[in-house]
């Protein structure tokens, strides 16, 4: 899940939490997206001391952004995403805009 928050620059805050049941277990976790040329390293999530993860990042407004999580390896999507799209690997992309 995530919160959004417009910044006075007029750019977009974003808080990208995992989901309690995608986070449980983890050992690492990293946000992947195209605001990142999908670099499965680039974004790496801070393991909380609830056992969540969280990654903020600062995006530009009126945008759309495709992402997903990688977790222990394993991809997952955002269920509270603005929208889905499908993606060239037999799966989907979670949206979000801004």
């Amino acid at each position: 899940m995530y919160k959004k928050r417009i910044l006075k620059s007029g750019k977009v805050k974003v808080d990208f939490v995992l989901p309690e049941a995608i986070a449980a277990g983890a050992e690492t976790a990293f946000l992947v997206g195209d605001f990142n040329d999908w670099d499965e390293s680039a974004t790496p999530m801070q393991k909380l001391k609830n056992g969540n993860f969280k990654v903020s990042i600062t995006l530009e407004p009126n945008r759309e952004y495709h992402f997903r999580y990688l977790v222990n390896d394993k991809w997952h999507n955002d269920w509270n995403a603005d929208r889905y799209v499908p993606n060239p690997f037999s799966g989907d992309n979670s949206v979000i805009t801004t």
